[in-house]
């Protein structure tokens, strides 16, 4: 580790949307990270949770595992995937639960799965009221994203990313080191690695661990810690929003630190619909700059790509 890294911010409340969209352009096309304030979700429902969060992992393992993951749904064990084998050879030491859209809103039927309303009373409804208002934010980040790069701000939605989109929210738990095997104290809660779709919006605890690595070709890695800030929400580049935008936007290599305390996040992995066509954007490429060699991902083989089984641990599509 190298220092902190100072993210731009970019503001939602900003009625200049043309300055809007290049402070996104620009911290997309520099660092792939920033933070998002004034993004309309209340901090009260925030903290709601983060306190269900806590309630659901520390219930006990057996309780947990009633939900093991199905269908990209459900419990992920300590040690459940790897993505990143030489940080961690046996596996990320962080526990996670995966949900899906509200059954009323899913197009792929009820696959959630939830604890029993008399061990969590609560947390099904604001984690559903969460998805929802991330949902919202994800659509306005990504319009955003299509000003900046010089198309229509329904471009995405032309295109069909929406129809629907593939939102998958993520509360993750990171325990301090105490609480693993004592072999495992200099690993990594989360071993390097991109995010392989459009964007991630993270919101965190406040407890560090985060770092990103700017330049994921140099040598050595420099990494620099990301600072939490209260009330922001943090966004980064997906691999796909790189593919899309021939590069120009930066999917950035990240990690998580062993944590000194438990840590808590909630990720929203935001993507495409599974039908969409991703190929170059015409505004990121010209005859000095041609599409890249990643190519164009045709229709019907996005599904395969955002679940790409690399670097996982156990994997397996039910």
């Amino acid at each position: 580790m190298d220092g902190a890294l100072q993210l731009p911010m970019v503001d939602l409340s900003s009625t200049d949307r043309t300055l809007l969209a290049d402070s996104l352009r620009k911290a997309c096309v520099e660092n792939g990270f920033f933070y998002l304030i004034n993004h309309g979700v209340e901090e009260e429902l925030i903290q709601r949770v983060f306190e269900g969060s806590r309630r659901f992992f520390g219930l006990s393992l057996e309780e947990k595992m009633k939900l093991l993951r199905q269908n990209h749904r459900g419990y992920s064990p300590l040690y459940s995937e790897k993505l990143n084998s030489t940080d961690n050879p046996k596996g990320d030491p962080k526990e996670s639960i995966y949900f899906g859209a509200p059954e009323d809103m899913s197009p792929y039927g009820n696959l959630n799965q939830w604890p029993s309303q008399e061990i969590l009373p609560c947390w099904r409804s604001t984690m559903e009221e969460y998805y929802r208002r991330i949902l919202w934010v994800g659509k306005r980040v990504v319009s955003l994203m299509a000003v900046a790069l010089n198309v229509d701000e329904d471009f995405f939605e032309k295109v069909g990313a929406f129809d629907p989109p593939t939102a998958l929210l993520r509360p993750l738990h990171y325990p301090v080191a105490g609480e693993i095997d004592s072999s495992d104290k200099h690993m990594h809660g989360a071993g390097a690695h991109t995010d392989c779709g459009m964007i991630t919006i993270l919101v965190t605890d406040g407890v560090p661990g985060l770092q990103v690595c700017r330049d994921k070709l140099q040598k050595p890695q420099i990494w620099e810690d990301v600072h939490h800030l209260k009330g922001a929400l943090i966004v980064n580049i997906g691999d796909m929003m790189e593919r899309w935008t021939n590069c120009l936007f930066k999917s950035t290599l990240h990690r998580v630190t062993q944590p000194t305390q438990d840590r808590y996040s909630v990720a929203m992995f935001f993507d495409p619909s599974p039908d969409c066509v991703v190929e170059c954007l015409k505004s990121c490429c010209n005859e000095s700059s041609p599409p890249s060699s990643c190519g164009r991902l045709p229709k019907g083989d996005l599904q395969s790509y955002l679940w790409r089984p690399v670097n996982m641990l156990n994997w397996q599509q039910k």
